[in-house]
């Protein structure tokens, strides 16, 4: 299932040279930065759009969720094998999550449902039914049974994964595109056709913090490895980073530039590196941005993909990234950040 691209006789990756002092034959070239098998792999085996993919927490693992309504698991290293396929939703599947134990898959669908996997054995545990429309995005609440998720049908559902029924209903007004966790299950963030990013409170279950600033469509929001902020990618072109800690006085803390959307209207999704000093972002020009947060700077434009790259994620412990893109594929990259 798994495409790999490596040096070779004929056509090598890596000039190599050989040593005028005791003959040893040493490799020239850019430093290898990782345990992957080479410096580029492809994955392919999906049979449409790839929407969505995450490491798992110790990065052994990657799970990717696609248009063909299916959810692939791949090893990281060695050949990048595709060891395990899940399948059950009736519709395409537009975001995969892990849990904080790796233990369980999270996956929200056009199928109206958000489901819950058993990640070891590729069982659906349970299907949470509630909303009435397109389930855009979802997200579990760290070391906590909770989800949250946003729809098309203009509300934001909070579940016990544990149970069938929601617990809570938020009502907004227009379609729900992205949502996340806070820093704890006590505040979630969504974001929607209406360009505002808002941080409810759980408790009250009422919008505590509203964020105005994107022109566009929000189409994915993730939280920093702090949780001081969130990170927002948008139709209008920009992704963004807010402070939604309580009392902070700039929310816009930085714009980024570069990585763009198209005629798709895809719902591209952003990423943190987990030491929070860089940032990425997949783009309808099918190449993967990565910024210096602190600089603001694009470090890497990778090119590759053939199709809207939907998502980019890190490796929680290694200078790699995944690109998850609508021509089908994944691709694995070494970096030196």
């Amino acid at each position: 299932m798994a495409d790999k691209r490596k040096a070779n006789n004929e056509q090598s990756l890596v000039a190599v040279k050989r040593s005028k002092t005791a003959g040893a034959i040493i490799a020239a070239g850019p430093k290898r930065t990782s345990s992957l098998k080479a410096p580029i792999m492809l994955l392919t085996g999906h049979g449409a759009e790839v929407f969505s993919a995450k490491f798992n927490s110790d990065g052994s693992t990657i799970a990717s969720a696609s248009f063909d309504r299916q959810i692939y698991l791949w090893h990281t290293n060695g050949e990048c094998d595709n060891y395990s396929v899940m399948t059950g939703h009736t519709g395409a599947i537009l975001e995969i999550h892990w849990s904080t134990d790796d233990k369980t898959l999270f996956t929200a669908s056009t199928d109206k449902t958000c489901a819950v996997w058993d990640a070891e054995t590729g069982e659906r545990i349970r299907r949470l039914r509630g909303h009435t429309s397109f389930v855009n995005s979802c997200c579990p609440a760290k070391n906590e049974p909770y989800v949250v998720t946003g729809s098309d049908d203009g509300t934001i559902k909070l579940w016990d994964s544990r149970r069938r029924n929601f617990l809570h209903s938020l009502a907004n007004k227009y379609q729900v595109t992205a949502a996340c966790y806070a820093a704890t299950a006590n505040q979630v963030i969504t974001g929607g056709l209406d360009n505002v990013i808002k941080v409810w409170d759980t408790r009250k279950l009422d919008v505590a913090i509203s964020m105005v600033g994107h022109k566009d469509t929000i189409t994915g929001l993730r939280l920093s490895p702090d949780g001081n902020h969130v990170l927002s990618n948008s139709m209008d072109n920009t992704v963004r980073m807010w402070d939604v800690r309580p009392f902070a006085k700039d929310r816009l803390v930085k714009t980024f530039v570069g990585a763009q959307h198209n005629y798709e209207k895809n719902l591209i999704k952003c990423s943190w590196t987990p030491d929070g000093k860089h940032i990425g972002c997949g783009s309808a020009d099918r190449n993967v941005y990565i910024w210096n947060v602190d600089k603001g700077n694009i470090l890497y434009r990778l090119p590759g993909h053939t199709g809207t790259v939907n998502e980019v994620a890190f490796h929680p412990n290694e200078p790699i990234v995944v690109s998850a893109s609508s021509d089908k594929s994944l691709y694995l990259g070494e970096l030196n950040l």
